[in-house]
C-alpha cells in the first residue's frame, strides 16, 4: 500500500471510529437502566460499579475484535476510560480503563493497563476541576465553537476555561499514547502517521470519540429534564386544582355546622368530630390517586355530615358499588365535588329532598362511575357552559383532563324537574 492510500485508509478508520462511538452511545441511551445510572445523583458505590461494567462491556468487545480481526477502528479503550472518568469520577474511570485493557494484555500489550487506568484517572481529575458539573455536558465535538468560547472567555474573564482544558487534555493523552507506542513497539495499541495533517486528524478523532457520546447523552439528559419539568408542572397544576376543592368543601361544611349550632348542639358536635376525621385524612394524603375503596370511605364520612344537616328523611343515599371495582385507582377527591353539587344545587331546592345514587362498574376495560340524583335538574343554558364556571364539576373535569388527556369521558345528562346524571369513564388502574 503506497503512502497516499495508507493515509486515506487511516482517515477512513478514524471516521469509522467516530461512528462506532456514536453507535455505542446511542445503543446505551436506549436502555432505561443505563440512563438511570448515568443521570442519577448522587450515585452509590453499587451504581458506579454497575455503570462502569455497562460502559466497559462494549469497550472490551471492541478491543477484543481489534485484537482478533486486526480492525483498528473498533478499539475505543482510551476514549471510554476518559469518558467514564469525566462523567462519574476517577474510580469509575480507572475501573473502565482496567477492564477495557484486558484484551490488549492478553495480546501482550503490557502498557495498555497502566495507560488506560491513567486515562480514566485523568478523566476523573478533569471532572474534579469543573466547578460547575453542568459544564461537563457542554463539551462539544465542534472544535471551532470550543475555540471561540475559549477566546471569548480568555479575554473577557481572568480565569481559564474548563472546556478548553479538557480539549487540550485529550490531545495530550492521545499524543502520549502515540509516543509510548513508538518507544515500545508492540506493547501498546495506537494509531500513527508521520504526515502532520493526519496526525492532527488522529487527535481530533480522539476528541470527537469522547465528545460525540457526551452530545448524544446530553440530548437524552435534556429530554429527561424536560419530562421532569413537565411532570412537576402537572403536579403543581393538580395541587392547585385540589387546593380549590378542599377550601370549597371546608367552607360549605362549616356553613352546615353553623346552621346546627343553635338548633341541635349535640348534632353539631357530632358533625365537628366527623369533619375533623375528614380533615385529618386530607392532611395525611398527598397522592393524586387513591383506591375507590378509600374514596368511598371518604364519601361516607362526607355524606354522614350532609345527612345530619338535611335529615335522613330528606336525603337518601343508594350505593351500587361492584366489589371488583374497589381496589381500582381513581383520582383523589373525584366524587365528593360532584355529590356536593348534586346535594346543594339538585336536591336542596326541593322541599321533600331526594335520592342520590352512586354506582361503579367495569366495562370494556374501563372503570365507570355514575352519580345520579332526582333533583331539580340543570337548565340547558347552564349546562352549555358548566365546564367554564363554578368550582366543583369544572374542577373535576380539568383534573381528569390533566391526568388522562383524551383517555376519559365525562358525560352530563339532565332534565329540568327530573334530575341529573353524571357518568365518568376512566382507564383501569390497579394499585
Amino acid at each position: 500500500m503506497d503512502v497516499n492510500n495508507a493515509r486515506e485508509f487511516l482517515l477512513l478508520i478514524l471516521l469509522i471510529k467516530i461512528l462506532v462511538a456514536a453507535s455505542i452511545a446511542s445503543i446505551l441511551a436506549r436502555s432505561s437502566y443505563f440512563k438511570d445510572l448515568l443521570f442519577k445523583s448522587p450515585k452509590s458505590l453499587q451504581d458506579n460499579l454497575m455503570f462502569g461494567f455497562l460502559l466497559a462491556l462494549p469497550l472490551v468487545i471492541g478491543a477484543s475484535l481489534r485484537v482478533i480481526l486486526k480492525y483498528q477502528a473498533l478499539d475505543l479503550s482510551l476514549e471510554g476510560a476518559v469518558l467514564a472518568g469525566v462523567l462519574c469520577g476517577p474510580g469509575v474511570g480507572m475501573l473502565v480503563g482496567g477492564l477495557a485493557a484486558l484484551p490488549a494484555l492478553l495480546n501482550q500489550e503490557f502498557l495498555a493497563l497502566p495507560v488506560m487506568i491513567t486515562a480514566g484517572a485523568l478523566g476523573g481529575f478533569a471532572r474534579h476541576l469543573a466547578k460547575n458539573k453542568d459544564d461537563i455536558w457542554h463539551f462539544s465535538p465542534f472544535f471551532d465553537l470550543n475555540l471561540y468560547r475559549w477566546f471569548r472567555k480568555r479575554f473577557g474573564y481572568p480565569r481559564g476555561d474548563w472546556q478548553m482544558f479538557f480539549f487540550l487534555l485529550l490531545i495530550v493523552m492521545e499524543s502520549g499514547r502515540i509516543l509510548l507506542g513508538l518507544a515500545f513497539p508492540g506493547r501498546l495499541f495506537y494509531l500513527h502517521n508521520s504526515y502532520p495533517p493526519v496526525l492532527i486528524a488522529i487527535c481530533l478523532a480522539t476528541i470527537a470519540s469522547v465528545a460525540v457520546p457526551m452530545t448524544v447523552w446530553k440530548t437524552t439528559r435534556i429530554e429527561r429534564l424536560l419530562e421532569e419539568q413537565k411532570r412537576l408542572l402537572m403536579q403543581a397544576r393538580l395541587d392547585a386544582l385540589t387546593a380549590q376543592i378542599n377550601p370549597h368543601f371546608l367552607f360549605n361544611t362549616l356553613n352546615s355546622i353553623a346552621s346546627l349550632v343553635r338548633s341541635s348542639p349535640d348534632t353539631a358536635r357530632q358533625v365537628i368530630v366527623t369533619l375533623s376525621n375528614i380533615l385529618r385524612r386530607l392532611l395525611q394524603k398527598h397522592e393524586n390517586f387513591t383506591t375507590l375503596r378509600d374514596e368511598m370511605t371518604f364519601i361516607a364520612d362526607y355524606l354522614s355530615v350532609e345527612v345530619v344537616r338535611f335529615g335522613e328523611e330528606k336525603l337518601k343515599i343508594v350505593k351500587e358499588i361492584e366489589e371488583q371495582t374497589l381496589p381500582l385507582m381513581v383520582p383523589s377527591m373525584l366524587l365528593q365535588p360532584i355529590i356536593e353539587n348534586a346535594i346543594r344545587h339538585g336536591l336542596s331546592p326541593k322541599l321533600e329532598g331526594g335520592i342520590i345514587h352512586i354506582r361503579s362498574s367495569r366495562r370494556n376495560g374501563r372503570l365507570l362511575l355514575e352519580v345520579r340524583d332526582n333533583g331539580v335538574g340543570i337548565p340547558q343554558s347552564t349546562l352549555d357552559r358548566i365546564f367554564q364556571q363554578g368550582i366543583g364539576i369544572s374542577n373535576v373535569h380539568e383534573r381528569l383532563r390533566v391526568l388522562y388527556g383524551t383517555e376519559f369521558s365525562f358525560q352530563i345528562d339532565s332534565l329540568p324537574g327530573q334530575g341529573t346524571s353524571i357518568q365518568i369513564a376512566i382507564p383501569l388502574l390497579q394499585n
